[in-house]
């Protein structure tokens, strides 16, 4: 997984309505990138909940949310109707992202192990570069902790 003080690698990936999102063209904000394992299951609906009900306070502070997993861009459009999403939700099957950022990981569910993502968020500079790193992260929480970060 990256780490504080490494250049964010760039990336461009479809967003819930197929048009491409580039990384690097919001040089000159804070970005949250967050990366969770799948559309509509509990963990991950409380956490794009959660940045949806903070979306306001997140464009006060000029902070673009990015939500990456690897589900369909038709997934993803279902997932922010669904939900009434405001942020970005970017679409990764080819796990080009979620490998750049070291996301993708072998898991333990119940003794069995298998490769997926690691539910984790970073915050990138104005300047694009990683100031802030939180791997495991609870969808509860994650929300709130990011605003409370960048609150100081």
């Amino acid at each position: 997984m990256l780490e504080v003080g490494a250049r964010a690698p760039d990336f461009t990936l479809p967003d819930k309505d197929g048009n491409p999102v580039t990384l690097s063209s919001f040089l000159g904000k804070r970005v949250v990138v967050y990366f969770y394992p799948r559309d509509n299951t509990p963990g991950c609906t409380r956490q794009a909940c959660g940045y949806a009900a903070a979306y306001d306070e997140f464009k006060a502070l000029d902070t673009v949310v990015i939500g990456i997993s690897k589900d369909s861009v038709a997934s993803h459009q279902k997932f922010a109707q669904k939900h009434e999403l405001p942020f970005i939700l970017l679409s990764d099957p080819e796990l080009t992202a979620i490998q750049a950022y070291g996301v993708w990981q072998e898991k333990k569910n119940y003794g069995k192990v298998s490769m997926g993502v690691v539910r984790s968020t970073f915050v990138i500079d104005a300047d694009g570069v990683i100031e802030k790193v939180m791997p495991k992260v609870k969808p509860d929480t994650n929300a709130a902790d990011i605003l409370a970060y960048l609150k100081g």
